[in-house]
């Protein structure tokens, strides 16, 4: 267990003190009463918002649809922009944006608040109304966040859909949303290559009735070419007016709808409320981040996803922190991106993805090693549990041994954090590779296949028991598929879809996504458990674990693995990777088969897209959609060691 030290030296009396903080007795304390009356404890927390008038209810929960706040009523915009511009935050940097090639713009609180209010005007005329849905398609820029906040301001319900996805990806939700307006840009740029955007949205428009207009925002040299219901961004807003008069909503009116994409199906547009959604994100920001006034916080995340949303765009602008927006992945051009970006812009905090940091711990030390990272104070993850080793790296080469670590857990559906160490209220020992605790207010259980809270030591389904503020309304237009998804495995109880240990403290541990627990002679493993254990050997950088098919077995255990630099394949690097396996997890979970790769196949967001690697794996033809992938050579590459493999072992 690795606690958190002060740096100096420090009484008898003050250690005593200091390890009573450790234990994170006002943390859980906290913690207790909230869930002894989460209603109670809620409006506390919504009470951190500006309401143009005050709920009537708190809770409506008719089971499993939720509605908090009834009665009140309020605008996201007002509690991002407008109450910072009477005060030290107004000509504060609400955003320091930089793109692949280093060129940088810094936006002021005061500056931002103009452009939304112009751009939300310029809707307005456009004929956007309270309700109505705008699909928001641009690269990782400034006028993303924008976009978003003048549709908060109108009382629009904003579609942000990562500038990765194809022109049928937008197609699907545009339809599904029915939105009236599409946002989107000439360009973006990613990993040196030009997307062209704009083309993308023409072929999606053919199929989609119900776009009344395209806004276009300009960023390259050539012209664009311009169709009948298009109109240039800077066109638009050259005469608006510098203040829009702010909606006011219902704290259940819709904020936004974010689709997510599952392994089958059309993906799930996943709703979320302007007051509930806002409590939960001003609330886990300040705990889990502890932000001070002058804290610049780098999320490495696409506001594409649901951590942009929360954590890059609405959680710091509730609190006047300063975000930092970059447009490009973490080692194109150098190795080095956001080691560059920490050190120029004095980022206090880091939240990125433990995706990120195997990339970077494939490459030498000296890379970070090089950068002045003395400003970092926290740092965070996102995205998918992190291995143990992983995060030591992490503690030791970028924080030095002196910043804590916030592992985060929660999903798209739930809107912000869920399972995270909380530094804004107490500190407690941390454990690497464990997410610790629920935030206070939330009521997280660990059931068997019954529903039955498991034992301390043992594994289980992760569900939530309680309503919370910023979950899911419901999916847009689809109730039943709502209630089925979420609600009927467990009755009562909403299902996350993961699976996770408890230990003898109560920490969490996340084991991966339940559909992707192995069952081996009867033993069940996690994905993550393995591919941490792959990890923690000196020669593995990056590893997915997958099953199939095995007569003695039932499943047998298939390991891909991206080796660091310096290492190579050889029949000797598997038998000590075998024995390590045996070692560390136990002699079942052997592995039957172990690959290397240059790259896994991973989502835009950087998960590993393990049904493709089974696809592979089981030589089947159904490869399925592949829309997220962020590049498609890997897949090729890994056929192509699949077929090296089978010709060897003919």
């Amino acid at each position: 267990m690795i606690e958190q030290k002060s740096s100096t030296t420090i009484s008898d009396d003050e250690n005593k003190t200091l390890e009573i903080n450790l234990q994170g007795k006002i943390l859980h304390e906290t913690r207790k009463k909230a869930l002894e009356n989460i209603e109670e404890f809620w409006a506390k927390q919504a009470d951190n918002l500006i309401w143009s008038k005050k709920w009537d209810k708190i809770l409506d929960w008719h089971p499993p649809f939720a509605k908090w706040f009834t009665g009140g009523l309020l605008n996201a915009s007002v509690n991002c922009l407008d109450k910072h511009i009477d005060n030290i935050n107004k000509n504060k940097a609400a955003i320091i944006w930089e793109s692949e090639a280093g060129d940088v713009r810094t936006i002021t609180y005061n500056q931002l608040y103009i452009e939304v209010n112009r751009f939300a005007n310029a809707l307005r005329n456009l004929g956007v109304r309270k309700g109505d849905r705008v699909t928001i398609y641009l690269p990782m820029v400034p006028e993303l966040p924008i976009a978003m906040l003048a549709c908060s301001r109108i009382g629009a319900i904003h579609i942000v859909v990562f500038s990765g996805f194809s022109s049928q990806a937008l197609t699907d939700r545009i339809n599904d949303s029915k939105s009236k307006v599409i946002i989107t840009a000439d360009e973006g740029i990613r990993r040196g290559k030009i997307l062209e955007l704009k083309k993308i949205v023409d072929r999606a428009i053919d199929s989609t009735p119900s776009i009344e207009n395209v806004i276009v925002l300009k960023r390259g040299t050539n012209d664009i070419n311009l169709k009948d219901k298009d109109h240039l961004w800077h066109e638009l807003v050259r005469k608006e007016k510098f203040y829009c008069q702010p909606e006011l909503v219902e704290s259940t009116h819709p904020l936004y709808i974010l689709y997510t994409s599952g392994t089958t199906g059309k993906p799930k547009g996943v709703l979320h409320s302007t007051g509930g959604y806002l409590t939960h994100i001003y609330a886990t920001a300040k705990w889990v981040f502890d932000y001070k006034n002058e804290d610049i916080f780098l999320c490495t995340a696409d506001i594409g996803w649901v951590t942009g949303h929360s954590y890059m765009v609405y959680g710091p602008l509730l609190h006047g922190v300063t975000s930092i927006i970059y447009e490009g992945t973490p080692d194109f051009p150098t190795h080095d991106r956001y080691w560059a970006l920490v050190e120029k812009h004095r980022a206090t905090i880091l939240y990125t993805t433990p995706t990120a940091l195997r990339i970077y711990m494939k490459y030498d030390l000296s890379i970070p090693n090089s950068f002045d990272l003395s400003s970092l104070r926290l740092l965070g993850t996102v995205g998918e549990a992190i291995n143990p080793e992983v995060w030591l790296w992490y503690f030791k080469t970028i924080g030095n041994e002196r910043c804590p670590i916030v592992d985060t857990w929660w999903q798209t559906e739930t809107g912000g954090t869920m399972i995270s160490q909380c530094l804004g209220i107490d500190t407690i020992p941390m454990k690497p590779g464990s997410a610790t605790f629920p935030v206070p207010g939330i009521d997280i259980g660990l059931v068997d296949e019954n529903g039955i809270d498991v034992e301390p030591n043992s594994k289980g389904y992760l569900v939530i028991k309680k309503p919370w503020p910023g979950m899911l309304m419901t999916l847009w237009n689809n109730d039943d598929k709502y209630v089925n998804t979420y609600w009927n495995k467990f009755q009562g109880f909403y299902y996350t879809g993961d699976f996770a240990l408890v230990d003898q403290d109560n920490y969490i541990w996340l084991l991966g996504r339940s559909d992707d627990v192995l069952k081996i002679a009867g033993h069940r493993l996690g994905t993550m458990e393995l591919e941490s254990a792959f990890v923690s050997f000196k020669a593995v950088a990056e590893a997915a674990v997958i099953s199939k098919p095995d007569e003695q077995k039932g499943e047998a255990i298939i390991a891909f693995l991206v080796l660091k630099t310096g290492y190579k394949e050889s029949p000797e690097l598997k038998a000590d990777l075998v024995n390590h396996i045996r070692k560390t997890v136990g002699p079942i979970a052997t592995p039957n088969e172990i690959h290397f790769t240059n790259k896994l196949p991973k989502t835009r967001s950087g998960k590993i897209m393990r049904r493709l690697l089974k696809s592979i794996s089981t030589n089947s033809e159904m490869i399925g959609d592949t829309s997220t992938l962020e590049d498609g050579a890997s897949i090729e590459e890994i056929k192509q060691v699949y077929r090296d493999f089978q010709d060897i072992t003919k």
